[in-house]
């Protein structure tokens, strides 16, 4: 049985749209899933994307030393803004290239108090990251397809340690200037254009970054200075898929593992403190936890204009000692969609929320705060034109 709706618009305009929107702080600081839907788009197309994420994040400090613990450390997570910008071009019936840029990482986190009475208070990070990413894909007559290119990313960050928390750390700051990182990406897809089924396969290598470091604040005068940080974002794959289940309606989903235990910030004069007794200093300013995020949804076109979807995601929670500078683990969401489509052009808003896991922020491999019933909004818009 074939389906008189082709799920291609729907799903490349809607599902990435809600993914993107959602920001995924258990995963640490990635905020976008590096989806590369705009390559199933038809013929040539153009397509720009924004939004905003506003996320609540508190957690209620425990007892430290003289400290009674109880104090709120206040909203900690900033909002922020994202865009995306992407153009796909099909060159002859069966090659295609797309060049995409995009925010995939970020974080802007600040512990608001006085860092000689609170925990954790003054404690922030500020990483910013810009990926430009140049593909090929090529469709063969049996309806496989292979897909690759290159990535480049800027990025920058600063980390300050601030709070009783700390020790002998406390009012320590890194600094890591912006530079460039390169990678690739390599995949495989299988479609069915008659019951607007496909199936597709992407592998994200990690991207080095050697940043130019300049680190302050520590206890040994000797450690402070210049130095080099090299640092990887993580290598991830992702599973995506839709078919349609009846005329006009489709299902679409996706499992993507993103290897986290990869990612180390490892400046040299903070690693070094571990000779002077540090304890957790050798594995740097964040330890995380890989993660696979599953979400599942259907869409539905409505009239000849106006098409919509609805998605759930889960992420399962992990250890719950987590680092102050991503103090959540696992995620529920849910995302809804519309489409409108009017000759060549296509707009598509969504709105996401997120259910942010609980997580116990941690220093020297012990609770400093707790976090609880958190979460954060998502909303996005993208124009596409077909030509």
């Amino acid at each position: 049985m074939t389906y008189p709706f082709t799920g291609k618009r729907l799903l490349t305009g809607t599902a990435a749209l809600l993914l993107t929107a959602a920001p995924v702080f258990a995963g640490a600081i990635e905020r976008a899933p590096q989806s590369l839907g705009i390559l199933f788009e038809q013929g040539n197309y153009v397509e720009f994307g924004a939004g905003r994420v506003s996320p609540k994040l508190s957690g209620t400090e425990l007892p430290l030393g003289p400290l009674p613990g109880g104090n709120s450390t206040g909203d900690i997570a900033k909002n922020y803004n994202f865009f995306g910008l992407g153009y796909k071009h099909q060159f002859n019936e069966n090659l295609s290239g797309a060049i995409i840029i995009e925010q995939p990482f970020g974080a802007d986190m600040y512990y608001p108090g006085d860092p000689a009475t609170t925990a954790l208070g003054g404690t922030a990070v500020d990483v910013d990251s810009t990926t430009y990413t140049a593909l090929l894909r090529y469709k063969f007559d049996n309806n496989f397809a292979v897909h690759g290119g290159l990535r480049g990313s800027h990025a920058s960050g600063d980390v300050t340690l601030q709070g009783v928390a700390y020790g002998a750390v406390n009012g320590y700051n890194a600094k890591l200037d912006g530079v460039w990182g390169w990678g690739y990406v390599l995949g495989a897809s299988w479609e069915k254009p008659e019951i607007a089924a496909r199936v597709s396969l992407t592998y994200n290598s990690p991207v080095e970054h050697d940043f130019d470091t300049e680190e302050t604040g520590l206890p040994v005068p000797t450690l402070n200075g210049s130095s080099e940080t090299t640092v990887k974002t993580p290598r991830s794959w992702t599973l995506e898929g839709q078919t349609g289940v009846a005329a006009d309606t489709l299902v679409f989903g996706s499992i993507r593992w993103v290897n986290w235990s990869e990612f180390k910030v490892s400046p040299e004069g903070f690693v070094g403190m571990g000779d002077y007794g540090l304890p957790g200093a050798d594995e740097g300013l964040v330890t995380l936890e890989d993660t696979t995020t599953y979400t599942l949804g259907v869409g539905r076109k409505f009239t000849e204009n106006w098409s919509g979807a609805l998605s759930f995601g889960y992420e399962k929670s992990g250890r719950r000692l987590v680092s102050p500078l991503s103090p959540t683990t696992g995620r529920k969401s849910v995302g809804l969609a519309a489409i409108y489509t009017q000759d060549n052009w296509k707009v598509t808003t969504g709105i996401t929320y997120i259910k942010l896991g609980d997580a116990d922020a941690e220093t020297a491999d012990t609770a400093r705060a707790e976090f609880r019933d958190n979460d954060a909004w998502g909303v996005g818009v993208k124009v596409g034109y077909s030509f």
